[in-house]
């Protein structure tokens, strides 16, 4: 079974959860840019969240299936089209052997993730099969895709049970300004107050130059109580250095481990899927909260992974062929369920409020006795 490589599209490269353990060395975790939109596609293959799979950055790939296969789109909307015919996003896909998957330019949000049931079989690299592409190693042969390249898929036992139950709501890019939330520091003493504020209270645009390695913004410039350079310290995914210029760089996924910049704030994890889909041009502001606050929104991002992964192995999640009783249920204020269900008692209710990626999805969980 293989993934066959038409057209690789501007930037696709194979990606996994990444590379851990080896910073000590200068080896960065590589992985995706959007953390949060890879690991949906994988659970919504049946995958391990963290298995690898395709990012694809501006424009996707156009690609074919040499026997059927189950894959997921996630991300980006890059006008995804199955044979020539316009396909969902955000659900298993069933596709044929011959079958052709194309999409386009990012209409919304900067990069989409691709995953197939068993995975890619790139050989790994330090424990990972995630690409790092500016040290040329990892993923398939240390770089990114090119034309008539042949992607293993691996094998997997069992089919997937009720693929039409493998959906989740569809998430596009936030519009407008976004807000990126960070936790001030290690050297924030290193600016002055004005210099504080100016980065707390300012708009700043993503330049030309943003890769997966850095974001470099344009707006307002940062104050140094002196000049920008440190001992050179550790670095990490979601670092804001401000060099001489005063003006910030947002590190990303292939970011150096060190650096003698300093660093004024860093991303909180549960918001770097949303640097991850920025491109050229859109605007970002920055937040402080606390560490307890991060701390918060990661479990509540992990909980929500969770309950997704549950949810759609449950036939239950499918919605009622009775478009009539659907749209009863939905004006009821009540989740639907399956005819066959229809006796069963919950052993508890309870409507919760989680945030993502600073949005905000009312959930409710339900346990059947």
């Amino acid at each position: 079974m293989a993934i066959v490589v038409l057209s690789p599209g501007i930037l696709t490269s194979v990606q996994d959860g990444g590379r851990l353990g080896y910073q000590q060395f200068g080896v960065s975790p590589s992985g995706p840019m959007d953390a949060h939109a890879f690991h949906i596609a994988n659970i919504l293959v049946g995958n391990d969240p963290d298995e690898a799979g395709l990012e694809m950055t501006v424009m996707g790939a156009e690609l074919t299936f040499t026997d059927p296969a189950v894959v997921a789109l996630t991300g980006a909307d890059m006008g995804a089209t199955l044979n020539g015919t316009k396909t969902d996003m955000y659900r298993a896909l069933c596709v044929q052997a011959g079958d052709v998957l194309k999409l386009g330019f990012a209409m919304s949000g900067c990069r989409t993730y691709l995953a197939v049931r068993g995975g890619i079989g790139t050989d790994p690299v330090m424990g990972s099969r995630a690409t790092m592409l500016g040290k040329n190693f990892g993923g398939y042969k240390g770089r990114k895709l090119q034309k008539d390249d042949v992607l293993e898929i691996r094998p997997v036992s069992g089919k997937l049970e009720h693929p039409e139950t493998y959906f989740t709501q569809p998430e596009t890019a936030a519009a407008g300004v976004r807000t990126l939330r960070v936790i001030m520091g290690p050297q924030e003493d290193r600016f002055t107050e004005q210099g504080i504020r100016t980065f707390l209270n300012s708009e700043y645009t993503v330049g030309q130059d943003f890769d997966r390695q850095g974001y470099r913004l344009e707006g307002e410039k940062i104050e140094h109580k002196t000049d920008s350079n440190i001992i050179s310290d550790g670095v990490v995914t979601g670092s804001i250095q401000v060099p001489g210029t005063g003006l910030p760089i947002v590190m990303t996924a292939e970011r150096a481990t060190v650096g003698g910049y300093t660093k004024i704030a860093t991303v909180i994890t549960a918001d770097l899927p949303l640097i991850g889909q920025c491109k050229a041009g859109d605007r970002i502001r920055f937040e402080e909260v606390s560490v307890e606050t991060a701390q918060d929104l990661l479990k509540q991002e992990a909980d929500w992974l969770e309950m997704l992964q549950k949810q759609v192995k449950d036939p239950a999640h499918l919605p009622p062929k009775d478009t009539d009783k659907a749209e009863e249920s939905a004006a009821a204020g009540g989740a639907w369920q399956q005819a066959d269900d229809a006796e069963r008692e919950y052993e508890y209710t309870k409507d919760v409020t989680i945030s993502i990626n600073g949005k905000s999805y009312e959930v409710t969980i339900q346990k059947w006795k």
